[in-house]
């Protein structure tokens, strides 16, 4: 039965899989909005199509740099691509833009390292398919999105990467981002 179920999920995975490269091309080729980060460049630009609007210098990454493979607690900025899940305007970082972190990409090189269960793998999967915004509490890890610095000093974002994970702009560049992004905008780490 186990073996089926796998199975199933597999095939589930291939299609949330081909979904989610027919949005990202389709996104590139049409009007739509979508952020592209680039973690080496330290660039957050808003992209129309392909046509650039704006890009934000200086972006902040996790403090341990960037990772496929995602954990709890490591401080890395996870790669890939995601959308925003939910939007927290009152958050202790000026503003936040959850991303639905762990995509399927991550989840499944997740489940085959066994760095998280067939269980956490449904629920992630479960959730990626009903279009809701994975569980947050598996040992992949969650709450990463997009945010400010708050209260936060800016000589330290302006000289490190210090996030958990997050990507991070002043206060003043999320208040200018903030214009272009929505729930389900998508998000492209790389």
């Amino acid at each position: 039965m186990k073996r089926l179920r796998l199975c199933n999920s597999s095939t589930l995975l291939l299609i949330g899989i081909l979904g989610l490269i027919v949005v990202s091309n389709s996104l590139q080729a049409n009007d739509a909005i979508w952020i592209d980060i680039d973690t080496q460049e330290h660039t957050l630009s808003v992209m129309q199509g392909k046509k650039i609007q704006v890009v934000f210098q200086n972006v902040s990454i996790g403090r341990y740099g960037t990772t496929r493979t995602k954990i709890t607690k490591d401080d890395k900025t996870p790669l890939g691509t995601f959308k925003i899940g939910w939007v927290n305007e009152k958050s202790r970082f000026h503003r936040f833009f959850g991303l639905d972190y762990p995509n399927l990409e991550n989840a499944k090189q997740a489940y085959l390292e066994n760095k998280i269960s067939y269980e956490n793998w449904l629920a992630i999967l479960d959730a990626k398919m009903m279009g809701k915004v994975p569980p947050q509490n598996t040992p992949l890890g969650g709450h990463i999105g997009i945010h400010g610095i708050g209260k936060g000093n800016p000589e330290i974002h302006h000289s490190y990467n210090w996030t958990n994970g997050c990507i991070a702009l002043t206060n003043q560049q999320i208040d200018q981002l903030s214009r272009w992004i929505t729930k389900g905008t998508v998000v492209n780490i790389r």
